[in-house]
Formats: C-alpha cells, sequence, structure tokens
C-alpha cells in the first residue's frame, strides 16, 4: 500500500466531506447562487470538480478513449471545453450534482489504488503519478470550494491540509513563468510559509537570495488566484521572486484574469 497516496487521499477525502456538508442541504435555488468566478454558480463548481474526477477516472483506461476524449478537448479549446461542460451540468437538480459528484469521488479513490506501481496517468500537461494526480484534484476541491463558500457567504476555518495546495503552488514556480512568456529564473527561491497550525513550511535553500515569506494560507489564495496579491499577508525579497508573486499558478491553462483587489 502506497502510504503517501494514502495520506493524500485521506484528505482529499475530508476537505470533500466538509464541503459536501456545505452544500447537502441547498435547495435547487441556491445552488444557483453566484459565486466569484464570472458566469459560474455553486452548480458550475460542484459540477466541474465530479467532471473532472470523472476525467482522471478516464486518464487510467483505455489509451484510445484518453486521446480520443483529449483529442476533443483541445479541439474545442479546454478554457471552452471546460465552461461548455460545467454550464450543461449545472442545469441538473442540486441532489443529482451531488449524487454524481459522491460516485465520482469515489471511483477516483479506488481508481487512483488500482494503479500500478510506476505508471503515471495522462493529463493535460505532463503524465502524472497518482500521488500528484490525488493532490491536483485536492488543490482544485479546495479552490473551488473556497468559490462556493464565498458564494455561501460562509467563512472557512483553514487547516493544515493546505500544505497540498502550498506543495504544488512551490512546484509550479517555472511553470507560471512560462505559462506567461517568461524565462524561469535560474537559481531557486527560498520559501517560508506559516501554517495555520503555526508550524513554518520551508523549501529551497535557506541562502536563497529570492525568497517569499508570509501566510501558507495566503499562498494558497495567490497561487490558486483566488485573492489578488495586494490583499495577502506575502512578502517578496529580491526581483524574481517579487514577479513570481505576480504571476504564481498552481493549475494549468491560462492564467486567467484573476482577482480585483479590496484594499483600499
Amino acid at each position: 500500500m502506497n502510504d503517501l497516496l494514502e495520506s493524500v487521499l485521506a484528505d482529499l477525502a475530508a476537505e470533500s466531506g466538509a464541503l459536501d456538508e456545505a452544500v447537502a442541504s441547498l435547495t435547487d435555488e441556491q445552488w444557483r447562487q453566484p459565486t466569484p468566478a464570472e458566469g459560474w454558480t455553486i452548480a458550475h463548481q460542484v459540477i466541474h470538480l465530479a467532471w473532472t474526477d470523472e476525467a482522471a477516472v478516464k486518464a487510467a483506461g483505455p489509451k484510445a478513449d484518453w486521446d480520443a476524449f483529449l483529442t476533443e478537448m483541445f479541439e474545442l479549446g479546454v478554457g471552452d471545453a471546460v465552461d461548455r461542460t460545467a454550464g450543461e451540468g449545472a442545469t441538473m437538480t442540486g441532489s443529482a450534482i451531488l449524487t454524481r459528484w459522491r460516485g465520482s469521488r469515489a471511483d477516483l479513490a479506488a481508481t487512483l489504488r488500482g494503479v500500478p506501481d510506476g505508471q503515471k496517468l495522462p493529463w493535460f500537461g505532463p503524465p502524472m503519478s497518482p500521488v500528484s494526480m490525488a493532490t491536483a484534484r485536492f488543490m482544485e476541491t479546495w479552490a473551488h470550494g473556497l468559490d462556493v463558500y464565498d458564494g455561501l457567504g460562509v467563512t472557512v476555518e483553514p487547516t493544515d491540509r493546505i500544505r497540498h495546495v502550498v506543495h504544488i503552488g512551490v512546484r509550479t514556480r517555472n511553470f507560471a513563468f512560462q505559462n506567461n512568456g517568461l524565462e524561469p529564473p535560474a537559481e531557486e527561491f527560498r520559501v517560508e510559509l506559516t501554517a495555520p497550525s503555526g508550524e513554518v513550511w520551508t523549501y529551497g535553500p535557506e541562502d536563497a537570495v529570492q525568497r517569499v515569506t508570509g501566510s501558507a494560507y495566503d499562498f494558497c489564495l495567490r497561487v490558486t488566484q483566488r485573492r489578488h496579491r495586494d490583499d495577502l499577508d506575502l512578502k517578496a525579497t529580491g526581483p524574481d521572486a517579487d514577479q513570481w508573486l505576480d504571476i504564481a499558478q498552481a493549475f494549468a491553462g491560462p492564467s486567467g484574469a484573476g482577482r480585483e483587489a479590496t484594499r483600499a
């Protein structure tokens, strides 16, 4: 048994369970409430999670099926395809959306547990190990869950489960530069972030010149582009680190416009 995979899946189940509890009693009218993502309601957010779980399950299946799925996605344009599938699914009743999402979560966990050791799953970007896929699913669940909570006007206490989002945020530094047509810095950065529990999570060499410090939760908000940088407790030392915080992105695809600052 892969202990690391089981650990990530346990955190994913806990994060998903918390979001499930928040939406389970909503009326169909409440499922249509808007979220901060333009044009997306609570229904869009949750059905998107289900759809992406289903895509991850498909990635572990026959190669021909995945290749056909990927071809269709790229022909439509990934961003347009995501919006279309979310829009179509969002027309379902809240109970139907919830049933589909619960099923996709269970299927995903079972599928990832069944992937042979050393095998990677194809994806929209580079192939991913089961652990990486579970970590990515956690990141998306956390980010879209935050959109739902914002739409409901609910404040949720952060947990140290966000370490998975931090991990991806740090690992995707070079991707963020490349995605914006920039050359990634040659030197490593030092990242020091304070977790919700008060523990300090560190990455990179202690003597690195380029540094990012501050709140781990705020770092997660930044790399998922759920808050504007000016609203966050994050400090960059060095021009490259400063630029990274402007463009940081832990998810695949176009960076998008991001969120507007709320601080005066």
